[in-house]
């Protein structure tokens, strides 16, 4: 069966070829998957489940339909749409997984997640995710007008563009050691994540073991998914998926 992965979308109305190729995807190449995984960051921003600012509506259409067709969506929050929640889920029929999820794929123990967690070396936005991830941080920031929420993300960007210029670029890829780790904890040959904006397969070994890490890629400059199918593992344009 094929198993299709994507991250990293970034879905916003002003962006509309990576809008066009997503329906591309959800309509087409996704209907004969056995399961679509999105590892976070599918929407540029996402406020709350009640934050039905476009294209939100009409991407929740495009994921209940899918789902609705027999394929199964599981979902793992990114630094930009961590609040997506159950009222989401029920809308659109999308499994939500925890943060760092193991699965069986093609006979490998494979672990996948958004991956910001594992740039230990940042260490302002490990605090920074802390902060955010709290439930009760969350609770007082979802009980603020969608206008308030709007105004506060947008200050929050502003500033975290500021302070991303100034940084190094390598504290913000994986630190390899958070790698490692992770794969030896779970005993897992094989890393799937989004997040860099860095597509690449890395080749290691834990414990021992041959492991892979294999990055996705976003969709600013195109749209690709990893499609795995009868033990091939291969980065695909949307548009070139049959």
């Amino acid at each position: 069966m094929l198993t299709l992965f994507a991250s990293d979308l970034h879905l916003h109305r002003d962006r509309p070829a990576s809008l066009a190729a997503f329906a591309r995807l959800v309509r087409g190449p996704a209907r004969r998957a056995e399961t679509l995984y999105l590892l976070g960051d599918v929407f540029d921003q996402w406020l709350g489940d009640d934050d039905v600012t476009a294209p939100h509506p009409e991407v929740e259409e495009e994921l209940r339909r899918l789902s609705d067709s027999g394929t199964r969506i599981a979902f793992i929050a990114g630094n930009h749409d961590f609040l997506v929640g159950r009222d989401f889920a029920a809308r659109t029929g999308v499994a939500l997984l925890d943060d760092v999820t193991a699965i069986d794929l093609e006979g490998r123990r494979t672990i996948i997640t958004h991956g910001d967690q594992l740039c230990t070396g940042d260490v302002d936005y490990q605090a920074f995710r802390a902060h955010a991830r709290n439930p009760e941080v969350q609770r007082e920031f979802l009980a603020l007008a969608l206008e308030e929420r709007a105004l506060m993300a947008a200050r929050l960007r502003h500033r975290s563009r500021e302070l991303t210029a100034l940084k190094p670029s390598d504290i913000m890829d994986v630190a390899p050691d958070a790698v490692e780790a992770l794969l030896h904890e779970h005993r897992a040959d094989d890393l799937i994540h989004g997040h860099t904006h860095r597509p690449a397969t890395h080749h290691l070994t834990v414990a021992g073991r041959a492991c892979r890490r294999i990055v996705l890629a976003d969709w600013y400059d195109g749209a690709s998914v990893l499609a795995v199918e009868d033990g091939g593992y291969r980065s695909s344009p949307v548009s070139a998926l049959a």
